[in-house]
């Protein structure tokens, strides 16, 4: 019989969460010392409630992109089902994140704006939504989006796609895993209480990492 003493157990997921605690619902997604063993500015960062369509801004600079040809062709691509991945290999150019509460999902829209050197920036827009077999997912447009595994580590919240799926309406069909593009890691890592660093990757099983962005941010002052 397994020690009662060891037994991992979440947090109960609160839908109409109280104002005085924050917002629960990442908090929930995960046991309790994976939760507490994140940083305090993190934890805060993904406690903050954002009622009545509230939205918070992170400013930022892309220090990292990097993208095989695969990689670059896969972000063309995209942009057929709304552009979700970045397209430029610029460095050292201004970001904006902002995360607004979504009225009609329940759930956040997370909008990042990447300038270029040249032209205009790129603008990507996602839906977060509490639900699904992982309990969150993520809507890029088009009807595609992916169903999320949520982690940490001593410094950071990690983000790995599980399943990709195509939905229309009701109708919901998961992509055989042949055909995705390999997996999606998101990752925040703290580096000061005050700035925290984003990264993404898209790793192939056979070719490796496909595309590699990181920039660092903090919280707008307002």
């Amino acid at each position: 019989m397994a020690n009662a003493d060891h037994v991992e157990t979440r947090a109960p997921f609160v839908r109409d969460y109280d104002a005085a605690l924050g917002d629960l619902r990442f908090r929930a997604l995960l046991p309790n010392t994976a939760w507490e063993r994140l940083p305090p500015a993190i934890r805060r960062r993904f406690s903050k409630r954002l009622a009545g369509g509230g939205t918070v801004v992170y400013t930022g600079r892309i220090t990292e992109t990097v993208m095989s040809r695969v990689g670059a062709t896969l972000a063309q691509l995209g942009r057929l089902i709304g552009g979700p991945l970045p397209t430029a290999r610029d460095v050292d150019v201004p970001s904006v994140v902002t995360v607004t509460e979504d009225l009609s999902s329940g759930g956040q829209v997370w909008t990042r704006l990447y300038a270029r050197r040249h032209g205009f920036p790129q603008v990507i827009h996602s839906s977060k939504r509490f639900t699904g077999p992982t309990g969150l997912e993520e809507h890029v447009g088009c009807g595609f989006g992916m169903t999320l595994a949520v982690s940490t580590t001593d410094t950071a919240l990690v983000f790995n796609s599980d399943r990709y799926f195509l939905q229309i309406g009701r109708f919901r069909a998961y992509l055989p895993r042949r055909l995705c593009p390999g997996e999606l890691v998101v990752t925040h890592t703290e580096i000061t209480p005050a700035q925290f660093a984003f990264t993404l990757d898209i790793i192939h099983p056979v070719l490796g990492t496909l595309i590699h962005q990181r920039a660092i941010f903090e919280e707008a002052r307002t």
